[in-house]
Protein backbone atom coordinates (compact mmCIF):
# COMPACT_ATOMS: atom_id res chain seq x y z
CA UNK A 1 0.00 0.00 0.00
CA UNK A 2 1.44 3.43 -0.79
CA UNK A 3 2.52 5.65 2.04
CA UNK A 4 0.53 8.68 0.90
CA UNK A 5 -2.49 7.19 0.54
CA UNK A 6 -2.68 5.44 4.25
CA UNK A 7 -1.59 8.86 5.16
CA UNK A 8 -4.59 10.32 3.80
CA UNK A 9 -6.65 7.41 5.49
CA UNK A 10 -5.31 9.03 8.34
CA UNK A 11 -5.88 12.42 7.36
CA UNK A 12 -9.72 11.43 6.79
CA UNK A 13 -9.60 9.86 10.35
CA UNK A 14 -8.83 13.42 11.82
CA UNK A 15 -10.47 15.79 9.44
CA UNK A 16 -13.79 14.40 10.41
CA UNK A 17 -13.09 15.10 13.66
CA UNK A 18 -13.24 18.57 12.56
CA UNK A 19 -16.22 18.72 10.41
CA UNK A 20 -18.16 16.92 12.93
CA UNK A 21 -20.44 20.44 13.24
CA UNK A 22 -21.59 19.18 9.63
CA UNK A 23 -23.72 16.34 11.30
CA UNK A 24 -26.05 16.61 12.98
CA UNK A 25 -26.65 15.21 16.81
CA UNK A 26 -28.49 12.37 15.39
CA UNK A 27 -25.40 11.58 12.80
CA UNK A 28 -22.87 12.40 15.14
CA UNK A 29 -24.21 9.65 17.17
CA UNK A 30 -24.58 7.10 14.36
CA UNK A 31 -20.68 7.86 13.37
CA UNK A 32 -20.01 6.85 16.57
CA UNK A 33 -21.72 3.80 16.72
CA UNK A 34 -19.73 2.94 13.46
CA UNK A 35 -16.60 3.47 14.89
CA UNK A 36 -17.50 1.73 18.21
CA UNK A 37 -18.78 -1.44 15.89
CA UNK A 38 -15.99 -1.27 13.80
CA UNK A 39 -13.65 -4.17 15.05
CA UNK A 40 -16.49 -6.19 15.09
CA UNK A 41 -16.99 -5.61 11.36
CA UNK A 42 -13.62 -6.80 10.42
CA UNK A 43 -13.48 -10.19 12.37
CA UNK A 44 -17.22 -10.63 10.86
CA UNK A 45 -15.70 -9.86 7.51
CA UNK A 46 -12.83 -12.05 8.57
CA UNK A 47 -15.33 -14.84 9.52
CA UNK A 48 -17.73 -14.97 6.04
CA UNK A 49 -14.54 -14.83 3.82
CA UNK A 50 -13.36 -18.13 5.09
CA UNK A 51 -16.43 -20.18 4.32
CA UNK A 52 -15.92 -20.30 1.08
CA UNK A 53 -18.60 -19.98 -1.74
CA UNK A 54 -17.93 -19.88 -4.59
CA UNK A 55 -21.13 -19.49 -7.32
CA UNK A 56 -21.23 -23.24 -8.03
CA UNK A 57 -20.52 -24.16 -4.16
CA UNK A 58 -24.33 -24.03 -3.97
CA UNK A 59 -24.20 -25.29 -0.19
CA UNK A 60 -20.97 -23.03 0.66
CA UNK A 61 -23.21 -19.80 -0.49
CA UNK A 62 -26.21 -20.96 1.59
CA UNK A 63 -23.99 -21.31 4.45
CA UNK A 64 -22.84 -17.79 3.89
CA UNK A 65 -26.21 -16.30 3.47
CA UNK A 66 -27.61 -18.00 7.19
CA UNK A 67 -24.61 -16.41 8.45
CA UNK A 68 -25.97 -12.84 7.20
CA UNK A 69 -29.11 -13.75 8.09
CA UNK A 70 -29.34 -14.22 11.72
CA UNK A 71 -27.75 -11.21 12.06
CA UNK A 72 -30.32 -9.35 10.10
CA UNK A 73 -32.75 -10.78 12.04
CA UNK A 74 -31.21 -9.96 15.40
CA UNK A 75 -31.51 -5.97 14.17
CA UNK A 76 -35.75 -6.16 13.74
CA UNK A 77 -35.33 -7.24 9.74
CA UNK A 78 -37.67 -10.12 8.09
CA UNK A 79 -36.08 -11.97 6.49
CA UNK A 80 -35.83 -15.01 3.41
CA UNK A 81 -34.07 -16.94 1.59
CA UNK A 82 -35.13 -17.39 -2.30
CA UNK A 83 -34.26 -20.93 -3.83
CA UNK A 84 -33.72 -21.06 -7.48
CA UNK A 85 -34.80 -23.98 -9.70
CA UNK A 86 -32.54 -27.01 -9.79
CA UNK A 87 -32.32 -26.55 -13.11
CA UNK A 88 -30.33 -23.12 -12.93
CA UNK A 89 -27.53 -25.05 -10.17
CA UNK A 90 -27.53 -21.85 -8.79
CA UNK A 91 -28.14 -21.15 -4.64
CA UNK A 92 -30.92 -18.77 -4.50
CA UNK A 93 -30.98 -15.26 -1.98
CA UNK A 94 -31.14 -13.94 0.80
CA UNK A 95 -33.47 -10.77 0.80
CA UNK A 96 -34.19 -8.71 4.55
CA UNK A 97 -36.77 -6.21 4.58
CA UNK A 98 -38.10 -3.74 6.99
CA UNK A 99 -41.53 -1.83 6.15
CA UNK A 100 -42.90 1.91 6.56
CA UNK A 101 -43.93 5.21 4.97
CA UNK A 102 -41.07 7.74 5.71
CA UNK A 103 -38.84 8.88 3.27
CA UNK A 104 -36.96 7.72 -0.30
CA UNK A 105 -37.76 3.52 -0.52
CA UNK A 106 -34.13 1.90 -0.81
CA UNK A 107 -32.89 -0.74 -2.13
CA UNK A 108 -29.01 -2.47 -0.81
CA UNK A 109 -27.90 -4.79 -3.33
CA UNK A 110 -25.06 -7.07 -2.60
CA UNK A 111 -23.92 -10.83 -3.49
CA UNK A 112 -22.46 -13.54 -1.56
CA UNK A 113 -20.46 -15.80 -4.34
CA UNK A 114 -17.07 -15.26 -5.28
CA UNK A 115 -15.16 -16.80 -8.25
CA UNK A 116 -13.27 -18.67 -6.10
CA UNK A 117 -14.90 -22.40 -6.16
CA UNK A 118 -14.22 -25.10 -3.59
CA UNK A 119 -10.98 -26.51 -5.73
CA UNK A 120 -9.14 -23.04 -5.49
CA UNK A 121 -6.07 -22.62 -3.55
CA UNK A 122 -7.06 -19.50 -2.35
CA UNK A 123 -9.65 -19.84 0.35
CA UNK A 124 -8.22 -17.89 3.86
CA UNK A 125 -8.52 -14.20 5.18
CA UNK A 126 -5.20 -13.76 5.98
CA UNK A 127 -3.77 -10.47 7.31
CA UNK A 128 -1.03 -8.91 5.58
CA UNK A 129 -0.75 -6.13 7.92
CA UNK A 130 -3.16 -4.04 10.17
CA UNK A 131 -4.03 -2.11 6.84
CA UNK A 132 -3.88 -5.25 4.07
CA UNK A 133 -5.35 -8.35 4.13
CA UNK A 134 -5.55 -11.46 1.58
CA UNK A 135 -9.28 -12.22 1.40
CA UNK A 136 -10.51 -14.29 -1.59
CA UNK A 137 -14.05 -12.30 -2.11
CA UNK A 138 -13.33 -10.24 0.89
CA UNK A 139 -13.07 -7.05 -1.84
CA UNK A 140 -15.95 -8.74 -4.06
CA UNK A 141 -17.82 -8.58 -2.43
CA UNK A 142 -17.87 -10.01 1.12
CA UNK A 143 -16.65 -6.45 2.37
CA UNK A 144 -19.71 -4.37 1.05
CA UNK A 145 -22.39 -6.37 2.58
CA UNK A 146 -20.50 -5.84 6.21
CA UNK A 147 -20.87 -2.12 5.41
CA UNK A 148 -24.60 -2.66 4.71
CA UNK A 149 -25.18 -4.74 7.41
CA UNK A 150 -23.09 -2.59 10.00
CA UNK A 151 -24.56 0.26 8.46
CA UNK A 152 -27.80 -0.85 9.48
CA UNK A 153 -26.38 -1.79 12.91
CA UNK A 154 -25.44 1.20 13.23
CA UNK A 155 -28.89 2.80 12.56
CA UNK A 156 -31.16 0.51 14.53
CA UNK A 157 -28.68 0.80 17.48
CA UNK A 158 -29.62 4.82 17.63
CA UNK A 159 -33.51 3.98 16.74
CA UNK A 160 -33.27 5.54 13.52
CA UNK A 161 -34.81 2.79 11.07
CA UNK A 162 -38.36 3.65 12.39
CA UNK A 163 -40.79 3.55 9.98
CA UNK A 164 -38.30 3.17 7.08
CA UNK A 165 -38.55 0.96 4.07
CA UNK A 166 -35.59 -0.79 3.14
CA UNK A 167 -34.87 -3.83 0.98
CA UNK A 168 -31.39 -5.51 1.88
CA UNK A 169 -30.74 -8.29 -1.58
CA UNK A 170 -27.73 -10.40 -1.55
CA UNK A 171 -27.70 -12.77 -4.45
CA UNK A 172 -26.03 -15.94 -4.95
CA UNK A 173 -24.93 -16.14 -8.23
CA UNK A 174 -23.72 -12.70 -9.16
CA UNK A 175 -20.37 -13.78 -10.57
CA UNK A 176 -22.11 -16.36 -12.89
CA UNK A 177 -25.95 -15.23 -13.23
CA UNK A 178 -28.22 -18.18 -13.47
CA UNK A 179 -29.53 -18.60 -16.20
CA UNK A 180 -32.79 -17.35 -17.86
CA UNK A 181 -32.23 -14.05 -16.26
CA UNK A 182 -36.00 -14.02 -16.12
CA UNK A 183 -35.97 -16.30 -13.56
CA UNK A 184 -32.58 -15.56 -11.68
CA UNK A 185 -33.27 -11.71 -11.52
CA UNK A 186 -37.05 -11.89 -11.12
CA UNK A 187 -37.07 -11.31 -7.19
CA UNK A 188 -34.39 -8.26 -7.51
CA UNK A 189 -36.33 -6.28 -10.27
CA UNK A 190 -39.53 -7.13 -8.15
CA UNK A 191 -37.90 -5.34 -5.07
CA UNK A 192 -37.17 -2.56 -7.37
CA UNK A 193 -39.86 -2.12 -8.81
CA UNK A 194 -41.12 -0.87 -5.05
CA UNK A 195 -38.08 1.10 -4.39
CA UNK A 196 -37.03 4.36 -5.02
CA UNK A 197 -33.43 4.37 -5.18
CA UNK A 198 -30.67 1.42 -5.40
CA UNK A 199 -27.49 1.28 -3.84
CA UNK A 200 -25.04 -0.90 -4.91
CA UNK A 201 -21.91 -2.40 -2.79
CA UNK A 202 -19.70 -3.57 -5.27
CA UNK A 203 -16.12 -3.12 -4.87
CA UNK A 204 -15.31 0.53 -4.63
CA UNK A 205 -13.27 2.09 -7.36
CA UNK A 206 -11.07 4.54 -5.10
CA UNK A 207 -12.13 6.16 -2.10
CA UNK A 208 -13.69 9.34 -3.59
CA UNK A 209 -15.24 7.93 -6.42
CA UNK A 210 -18.79 6.59 -7.15
CA UNK A 211 -20.08 4.80 -9.86
CA UNK A 212 -23.34 6.21 -11.82
CA UNK A 213 -23.13 4.28 -15.08
CA UNK A 214 -21.94 0.84 -15.98
CA UNK A 215 -21.59 -0.47 -19.41
CA UNK A 216 -23.71 -3.38 -20.01
CA UNK A 217 -22.62 -7.16 -21.56
CA UNK A 218 -23.99 -9.40 -24.26
CA UNK A 219 -22.28 -12.24 -26.04
CA UNK A 220 -22.25 -12.59 -29.59
CA UNK A 221 -21.83 -15.66 -31.95
CA UNK A 222 -20.87 -16.02 -35.86
CA UNK A 223 -20.79 -19.07 -37.84
CA UNK A 224 -19.27 -19.29 -41.23
CA UNK A 225 -19.79 -22.00 -44.03
CA UNK A 226 -17.78 -22.25 -47.39
CA UNK A 227 -17.62 -25.17 -49.84
CA UNK A 228 -14.98 -27.61 -48.58
CA UNK A 229 -12.30 -28.07 -51.73
CA UNK A 230 -9.11 -29.09 -52.91
CA UNK A 231 -6.84 -26.16 -51.83
CA UNK A 232 -5.83 -25.47 -55.28
CA UNK A 233 -9.35 -24.28 -56.46
CA UNK A 234 -9.63 -21.40 -54.15
CA UNK A 235 -10.68 -18.18 -54.76
CA UNK A 236 -12.36 -19.94 -58.04
CA UNK A 237 -15.33 -19.49 -59.67
CA UNK A 238 -16.28 -22.80 -58.81
CA UNK A 239 -15.24 -23.02 -55.01
CA UNK A 240 -14.95 -19.66 -53.66
CA UNK A 241 -13.27 -18.08 -50.93
CA UNK A 242 -13.05 -20.29 -47.94
CA UNK A 243 -15.07 -20.46 -44.12
CA UNK A 244 -11.97 -19.08 -42.55
CA UNK A 245 -11.06 -16.45 -45.43
CA UNK A 246 -15.07 -15.33 -44.79
CA UNK A 247 -14.60 -15.35 -41.18
CA UNK A 248 -11.65 -13.12 -41.63
CA UNK A 249 -13.61 -10.47 -43.80
CA UNK A 250 -15.97 -10.44 -40.83
CA UNK A 251 -14.23 -9.42 -38.08
CA UNK A 252 -12.00 -6.90 -39.93
CA UNK A 253 -15.24 -5.09 -40.96
CA UNK A 254 -16.19 -5.78 -37.16
CA UNK A 255 -13.28 -3.71 -36.51
CA UNK A 256 -13.06 -0.99 -38.73
CA UNK A 257 -16.65 -0.19 -39.02
CA UNK A 258 -18.15 -0.74 -35.53
CA UNK A 259 -15.47 0.18 -32.94
CA UNK A 260 -14.82 3.81 -32.08
CA UNK A 261 -17.68 5.34 -30.31
CA UNK A 262 -16.89 5.57 -26.71
CA UNK A 263 -17.80 3.01 -24.24
CA UNK A 264 -18.45 0.48 -26.96
CA UNK A 265 -16.26 -2.60 -27.39
CA UNK A 266 -16.35 -6.23 -28.50
CA UNK A 267 -14.21 -8.68 -27.92
CA UNK A 268 -14.14 -12.37 -29.90
CA UNK A 269 -12.45 -14.47 -27.43
CA UNK A 270 -12.58 -18.11 -29.39
CA UNK A 271 -12.07 -18.62 -32.68
CA UNK A 272 -12.40 -22.32 -34.12
CA UNK A 273 -12.14 -22.91 -38.15
CA UNK A 274 -11.23 -25.90 -40.61
CA UNK A 275 -13.05 -28.78 -42.41
CA UNK A 276 -14.78 -29.56 -38.62
CA UNK A 277 -14.93 -28.02 -35.72
CA UNK A 278 -16.29 -28.89 -32.31
CA UNK A 279 -16.96 -25.95 -29.24
CA UNK A 280 -18.36 -26.71 -25.96
CA UNK A 281 -19.21 -23.45 -24.62
CA UNK A 282 -20.17 -24.72 -20.80
CA UNK A 283 -15.84 -25.79 -21.10
CA UNK A 284 -14.99 -22.72 -23.10
CA UNK A 285 -13.38 -25.32 -25.02
CA UNK A 286 -13.04 -26.61 -28.64
CA UNK A 287 -11.51 -28.30 -31.26
CA UNK A 288 -10.35 -27.89 -35.15
CA UNK A 289 -9.48 -30.10 -37.72
CA UNK A 290 -8.50 -29.07 -41.15
CA UNK A 291 -5.57 -29.29 -44.04
CA UNK A 292 -3.72 -26.69 -45.42
CA UNK A 293 -4.54 -28.90 -48.85
CA UNK A 294 -8.35 -28.19 -47.86
CA UNK A 295 -10.40 -25.32 -48.14
CA UNK A 296 -12.23 -24.44 -44.81
CA UNK A 297 -15.69 -25.32 -44.55
CA UNK A 298 -16.68 -24.16 -41.25
CA UNK A 299 -15.42 -21.60 -38.70
CA UNK A 300 -17.04 -20.35 -35.49
CA UNK A 301 -15.99 -17.48 -33.68
CA UNK A 302 -17.88 -16.39 -30.02
CA UNK A 303 -17.42 -13.02 -28.20
CA UNK A 304 -19.23 -10.37 -25.78
CA UNK A 305 -20.44 -6.89 -26.65
CA UNK A 306 -20.06 -3.94 -23.62
CA UNK A 307 -22.19 -0.73 -24.42
CA UNK A 308 -23.43 2.22 -22.32
CA UNK A 309 -27.18 2.01 -23.46
CA UNK A 310 -29.51 -0.21 -25.27
CA UNK A 311 -29.73 2.57 -28.27
CA UNK A 312 -26.07 1.99 -28.33
CA UNK A 313 -26.44 -2.13 -27.89
CA UNK A 314 -28.72 -2.27 -31.03
CA UNK A 315 -27.03 0.01 -33.12
CA UNK A 316 -23.91 -2.11 -33.14
CA UNK A 317 -25.68 -5.16 -33.47
CA UNK A 318 -27.68 -3.99 -36.56
CA UNK A 319 -23.82 -2.62 -38.03
CA UNK A 320 -22.28 -6.45 -37.16
CA UNK A 321 -25.29 -7.82 -39.14
CA UNK A 322 -24.68 -5.57 -42.12
CA UNK A 323 -21.42 -7.05 -42.18
CA UNK A 324 -22.30 -10.86 -41.61
CA UNK A 325 -24.60 -10.35 -44.44
CA UNK A 326 -21.92 -9.27 -47.25
CA UNK A 327 -20.32 -12.86 -47.89
CA UNK A 328 -17.46 -13.98 -49.91
CA UNK A 329 -18.72 -16.06 -52.87
CA UNK A 330 -19.31 -19.84 -52.06
CA UNK A 331 -19.71 -18.78 -48.25
CA UNK A 332 -22.33 -17.92 -46.28
CA UNK A 333 -22.89 -16.86 -42.46
CA UNK A 334 -24.89 -15.90 -40.00
CA UNK A 335 -24.36 -13.83 -35.90
CA UNK A 336 -26.55 -14.54 -33.36
CA UNK A 337 -26.50 -12.35 -29.83
CA UNK A 338 -27.23 -13.29 -26.53
CA UNK A 339 -28.59 -10.96 -23.41
CA UNK A 340 -26.62 -11.17 -20.35
CA UNK A 341 -26.13 -7.71 -17.89
CA UNK A 342 -27.90 -5.19 -19.50
CA UNK A 343 -26.50 -0.99 -19.13
CA UNK A 344 -26.55 1.27 -16.05
CA UNK A 345 -26.97 4.04 -18.13
CA UNK A 346 -26.37 7.65 -16.63
CA UNK A 347 -29.27 9.65 -15.27
CA UNK A 348 -29.90 12.97 -14.23
CA UNK A 349 -31.23 11.11 -10.76
CA UNK A 350 -28.11 8.71 -10.79
CA UNK A 351 -26.20 12.39 -10.39
CA UNK A 352 -28.23 13.68 -8.00
CA UNK A 353 -27.81 10.60 -5.55
CA UNK A 354 -23.90 11.38 -6.52
CA UNK A 355 -24.65 15.24 -5.34
CA UNK A 356 -26.13 13.52 -1.92
CA UNK A 357 -23.23 11.47 -1.19
CA UNK A 358 -20.60 13.57 -2.51
CA UNK A 359 -22.23 15.80 0.10
CA UNK A 360 -22.11 13.68 2.81
CA UNK A 361 -18.64 12.31 2.26
CA UNK A 362 -17.85 16.35 2.54
CA UNK A 363 -19.79 16.96 5.95
CA UNK A 364 -17.87 13.71 7.71
CA UNK A 365 -14.66 15.38 6.41
CA UNK A 366 -13.71 12.82 4.01
CA UNK A 367 -13.53 14.77 0.95
CA UNK A 368 -15.20 15.13 -2.21
CA UNK A 369 -16.96 11.91 -4.28
CA UNK A 370 -16.51 12.36 -8.18
CA UNK A 371 -18.34 10.14 -10.80
CA UNK A 372 -16.33 6.98 -11.87
CA UNK A 373 -15.44 6.54 -15.98
CA UNK A 374 -18.16 3.88 -16.84
CA UNK A 375 -15.61 2.87 -19.21
CA UNK A 376 -13.78 0.98 -16.57
CA UNK A 377 -16.24 -0.71 -14.65
CA UNK A 378 -17.66 -4.17 -15.45
CA UNK A 379 -21.29 -5.09 -15.19
CA UNK A 380 -23.33 -6.06 -12.00
CA UNK A 381 -26.39 -6.66 -10.50
CA UNK A 382 -27.38 -2.85 -10.19
CA UNK A 383 -27.58 -2.75 -13.83
CA UNK A 384 -30.98 -4.89 -13.48
CA UNK A 385 -32.56 -2.26 -11.18
CA UNK A 386 -31.43 0.48 -13.08
CA UNK A 387 -34.07 1.55 -15.34
CA UNK A 388 -36.52 0.98 -12.64
CA UNK A 389 -34.65 3.47 -9.52
CA UNK A 390 -32.17 5.99 -9.46
CA UNK A 391 -29.01 3.82 -8.52
CA UNK A 392 -25.82 4.55 -7.19
CA UNK A 393 -23.18 1.69 -7.00
CA UNK A 394 -19.36 1.19 -6.64
CA UNK A 395 -19.53 1.95 -2.23
CA UNK A 396 -18.15 -1.32 -1.44
CA UNK A 397 -14.79 -1.63 0.25
CA UNK A 398 -11.73 -0.91 -1.50
CA UNK A 399 -8.91 -3.50 -2.14
CA UNK A 400 -6.88 -5.03 -5.02
CA UNK A 401 -6.53 -7.97 -7.08
CA UNK A 402 -10.33 -9.16 -7.27
CA UNK A 403 -11.11 -11.96 -9.06
CA UNK A 404 -7.44 -13.42 -8.96
CA UNK A 405 -5.76 -15.24 -6.12
CA UNK A 406 -3.89 -11.92 -5.39
CA UNK A 407 -7.12 -10.31 -3.84
CA UNK A 408 -6.66 -7.86 -0.70
CA UNK A 409 -9.44 -5.73 1.20
CA UNK A 410 -8.24 -2.48 2.20
CA UNK A 411 -9.16 -2.89 6.21
CA UNK A 412 -8.58 0.74 6.90
CA UNK A 413 -11.14 2.37 4.91
CA UNK A 414 -13.92 -0.11 6.12
CA UNK A 415 -15.11 2.61 9.00
CA UNK A 416 -14.94 5.45 6.87
CA UNK A 417 -17.04 3.92 4.45
CA UNK A 418 -19.52 2.48 6.87
CA UNK A 419 -19.78 5.49 8.28
CA UNK A 420 -20.56 7.56 4.90
CA UNK A 421 -23.00 4.90 4.41
CA UNK A 422 -25.09 5.07 7.54
CA UNK A 423 -25.31 8.93 7.02
CA UNK A 424 -26.48 8.76 3.70
CA UNK A 425 -29.12 5.68 4.80
CA UNK A 426 -30.03 8.06 7.19
CA UNK A 427 -30.47 11.20 5.17
CA UNK A 428 -32.35 9.21 2.07
CA UNK A 429 -35.40 7.96 4.78
CA UNK A 430 -35.51 11.00 6.22
CA UNK A 431 -36.02 12.99 2.82
CA UNK A 432 -39.36 13.59 1.53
Amino acid sequence: MRKGFIFAIALVTCVTGLNAQKLSRAEKKLVKSVETNNPDAISFLEKVVNINSGTLNTEGVKRVGAVFRKEFDKIGFTTSWIDMPEELNRAGHLFAEIGGNKGRKLLLIGHLDTVFEEDSPFQTFEKVNDSIAHAPGGNDMKGGDVIILYALKALRENGLLNDAQIIVAFTGDEESAGKPLSISRKDLISAAERSDIALGFETSTGFNYATVARRGASGWEVEVEGKRAHSSGVFSTDVGAGAIFEMSRILNGFYEKVKGEEFLTFNPGVLLGGTFVDYDPKKGKGNAFGKSNVVAQTAVVKGGLRFISEEQKEKARSKMREIVAKNLPHTSAQISFTDSYPAMEPSEGNRALLDQLDQVSRDLGQGEVLAYDPGKRGAADTSFVAEYVDALDGLGTMGTGAHTPDETVNLNTIEALTKRTAVLIYRLINQD
